[in-house]
C-alpha cells in the first residue's frame, strides 16, 4: 500500500516561514481533510507537496512510496504517482482537454518504456469515454481547450477529469470548493466521490465544511500557524462550521479576529 509521509515540514516563502514542523500521513484509501483560516498554510502545503520552486523547505521530510520526493521535480513527482488540483487552473487555448490528457499519458508511459510510441488513438479514446460515462460527463467536453472561457466548475471538473485519467495513487486538492456555487459544488464531489477507493489517497484542502457535505472525510486536521494543532473525524469540521475558528485560536493562544 502506497503512503505520504510528512515529517516535521518547514517550509518559507520569501524568508518568512509558513510551516512550521508540519507532520501528517496519507494512506491510499483514505481521505483527509486539511482546514484551517486564511494564511495558516494550507495552500502552500499543496504546493510544496508538488514541488513549486517559490517555497523553500528548510526541514523535515517527504516521502512516498518509500522515496524522498524533495529531491525529485514535479513532473517526477506526478509520475510518482502524486496529483494536484490547484485552486485556479490556468487556461490553455488551442489545446484540447483530450489531447492534454494524452499527451500526459504518453509523458508517463515513455517515461516507463523510452522506446513507447503513446497510447494508440482508439485505445485512448475509449478509456476517455470510459471516465468521462463514470463522472458522468457530456463526451463533447474532450473536445473544449482546456480551460479555455469555462465557468468555474467546468475547471475543477476538467480537473477531476483528470485525475480519473492519470490515475494517481494520491491526489491533493486545493480549495477545490473555491468560487462553486452549490450545484457545481455538488457535482465535482460527486466525481471525487466516483473514483474514491483503495487505490487512491486523497487530501482535501479546503474552508468549508459544504465540501465535506458531499466528500465524507475519514480524518479531519486543523492547521493553524503552519502546525497542524487538531485532528479528529467529521465531527472536527461540524465544530468548525458551528464555532468557527476563534476557539482554536483561543485554545492556542493565537489572537482571535
Amino acid at each position: 500500500m502506497s503512503e505520504l509521509v510528512i515529517k516535521d515540514l518547514h517550509v518559507s516563502v520569501d524568508d518568512n516561514e509558513i510551516l512550521k514542523g508540519l507532520d501528517l500521513t496519507i494512506k491510499q484509501g483514505e481521505v483527509h481533510a486539511m482546514m484551517g483560516p486564511n494564511g495558516s498554510g494550507k495552500s502552500t502545503l499543496a504546493y510544496t507537496l508538488m514541488g513549486h520552486p517559490a517555497y523553500d523547505v528548510s526541514g523535515g521530510e517527504i516521502i512516498f512510496n518509500g522515496e524522498d520526493v524533495l529531491e525529485l521535480d514535479p513532473d517526477e513527482r506526478s509520475r510518482l504517482g502524486m496529483f494536484l488540483a490547484f485552486q485556479y487552473p490556468v487556461a490553455i487555448p488551442g489545446v484540447t482537454v483530450a489531447n492534454f490528457l494524452r499527451m500526459a499519458l504518453n509523458a508517463r508511459r515513455k517515461d516507463d518504456d523510452p522506446e513507447d510510441k503513446g497510447i494508440p488513438i482508439p485505445e485512448f479514446r475509449t478509456l476517455l469515454k470510459e471516465k468521462m460515462d463514470a463522472l458522468g460527463m457530456d463526451h463533447a467536453f474532450a473536445g473544449r481547450y482546456l480551460n479555455d472561457g469555462f465557468s468555474g466548475g467546468e475547471k475543477k471538473r476538467a480537473e477531476i477529469l483528470q485525475l480519473a485519467t492519470l490515475d494517481p495513487q494520491i491526489a491533493i486538492l486545493d480549495e477545490t470548493d473555491s468560487g462553486l456555487d452549490i450545484d457545481a459544488l455538488r457535482t465535482v464531489a460527486e466525481g471525487v466521490e466516483a473514483l474514491r477507493g483503495p487505490g487512491l489517497g486523497v487530501l482535501v484542502i479546503t474552508h468549508y465544511q459544504r465540501m465535506l457535505n458531499h466528500i465524507k472525510p475519514d480524518f479531519v486536521h486543523i492547521l493553524l500557524e503552519g502546525r497542524i494543532v487538531e485532528s479528529g473525524g467529521p465531527e472536527l469540521a461540524l465544530q468548525l462550521e458551528e464555532q468557527g475558528y476563534d476557539w482554536i485560536r483561543e485554545k492556542y493562544g493565537q489572537p482571535v479576529a
